[in-house]
């Protein structure tokens, strides 16, 4: 009689859940997405039957504060996309206030893997022990997004410290999951309820955050960004950390350390320096900062057409003298000679307000729009600069897709190339930041210079009389 064969249970049971993983995600996703679209869908069809604008107002709140909750469960439950779809929508001019509050805490809850695991990473990698490679290696990490988690360390023989950025193993299957699952819900949501190209923005999406995996083609983008702001200044408007050469994979990124703070915390450094938020060396502070992100995204857009695409508040410190640091280089898009001159187009159109360039704009970068209204031309207009700039039209706070009064609602938009979304995206996280520091302000008119410079050099500046004026003008 032959042995028994040994099973390992355990085994069979860790190779049957890692299998189902996707499936469980997605199911999960399903059906608190469902829950949360019907509970407005129920709102929509509630405050249809009640006339006070006070009550109906009331109500959309109350829905705001209770989808608010299931989001951030969502979010914070399935973390990785999510809390980068958290970082997109979690923003004052986009959602509601109730979204708003919830999500803004997801920024850095991605969870951590423990530093066993980081260090098998690091030496598969690299090739050498990490006592090896480092005097000093950080066990707790300086933070953890959805991809990867960044430690503070310092190479042997260095006397200054360096940052090292290290990929979650098996992160990459799950968040191409989730993806599809968002693109399928985008293909409804644009047939029924929100009559905008959504597909193209989560094609896009799935394209960038592809790349994210890859730190090589980080750490080229890093050098690449970094060799143009700084050749391009007297002063680069932005710190971009070094790539500390020959420490560098697909999975493991070594760069230099800048000391800072987080832009989320600045109004906590503020207080602790005894400095009132709303004197003017606070004011100066916030306007220096904002003057600068807004000059180096200005000249990469408009000027180079390779821009970094990221710029959530976790990718920006606050250095010595208010200089800012601008990290994360995962996201980046280098942008078709067609569409960098299209968007100057746009951007002239905004900051000289003329809704007929504006409409032109739309047509050369492939946007295509279907009207609903009457006043087209001005729909259009609003739209435009709802989208693409910082400052929203007048008497507009938030993008409301569900309203019957929106610009999107009015204004149809059939097709937006893919290519488009890194820059509303970028504009969009702009002005989340400007309004958290609490300035209202155009990054079109700011910008105006330079996409003036940009059609001259094309030879496409219709206004011959226009003197190319300097860039760098202070934040209003």
């Amino acid at each position: 009689m032959l042995p028994p064969i040994p099973i390992d249970i355990n085994g069979i049971k860790d190779k049957l859940s890692f299998q189902l993983r996707p499936w469980q995600r997605s199911f999960q996703f399903w059906v608190r997405a469902i829950d949360i679209y019907a509970g407005y869908k129920v709102c929509q069809v509630r405050v249809n039957f009640v006339k006070d604008a006070q009550k109906q107002e009331a109500m959309w709140e109350r829905q705001h504060e209770h989808a608010a909750d299931k989001i951030f469960a969502m979010c914070s439950d399935l973390g990785g996309f999510f809390l980068k779809i958290a970082q997109i929508i979690g923003k004052p001019d986009l959602a509601p206030a109730a979204w708003v509050k919830r999500l803004v805490t997801l920024c850095d809850r991605a969870p951590a893997t423990p530093f066993d695991v980081v260090k098998l990473v690091l030496e598969s990698e690299l090739g050498q022990g990490v006592e090896d490679v480092f005097e000093r290696f950080d066990v707790e990490p300086l933070g953890s997004a959805s991809i990867a988690q960044v430690h503070r360390a310092r190479l042997k023989g260095d006397t200054g410290d360096v940052v090292v950025k290290v990929q979650h193993p098996g992160v990459q299957d799950l968040m191409m999951t989730d993806i599809h699952n968002l693109q399928a819900f985008a293909l409804y949501m644009q047939k029924t309820d929100i009559k905008f190209d959504l597909y193209s923005v989560t094609k896009e999406m799935e394209k960038q955050i592809g790349y994210e995996f890859d730190f090589m083609r980080e750490a080229d983008a890093m050098k690449r960004i970094r060799k143009f702001l700084y050749q391009n200044n007297k002063k680069t408007p932005v710190l971009v950390p070094q790539v500390i050469r020959n420490m560098v994979t697909r999975r493991v990124l070594v760069m230099e350390y800048i000391d800072g703070i987080p832009i989320m915390n600045l109004g906590d450094e503020i207080a602790k320096r005894g400095i009132n938020p709303r004197g003017k060396v606070a004011a100066a502070a916030k306007q220096k900062i904002l003057q600068s992100l807004t000059l180096a995204y200005g000249q990469m857009i408009l000027k180079s057409g390779f821009f970094h695409a990221d710029p959530h508040p976790g990718n920006i410190l606050i250095c010595k003298g208010s200089e800012v640091a601008l990290l994360d280089y995962g996201q980046v898009k280098d942008l078709p000679e067609q569409l960098r001159l299209g968007y100057a187009n746009l951007v002239l159109a905004i900051a000289n307000r003329d809704p007929l360039r504006a409409a032109e704009s739309y047509r050369e970068l492939g946007i295509e729009t279907l009207s609903n209204c009457e006043n087209e031309q001005q729909e259009l207009f609003k739209l435009a600069e709802t989208m693409f700039d910082t400052k929203l039209p007048p008497g507009v706070v938030m993008l409301q897709p569900f309203s019957e009064e929106s610009s999107i609602k009015k204004i149809g938009v059939q097709a937006f190339p893919e290519e488009l979304f890194s820059i509303l995206r970028t504009v969009h996280l702009l002005r989340g930041l400007s309004v958290g520091l609490g300035i209202n302000y155009s990054c079109a008119e700011q910008w105006r210079p330079l996409a003036e410079e940009a059609l001259s050099q094309a030879g496409r500046l219709k206004d011959k009389d226009v003197k190319l004026r300097g860039s760098k003008n202070a934040v209003k």
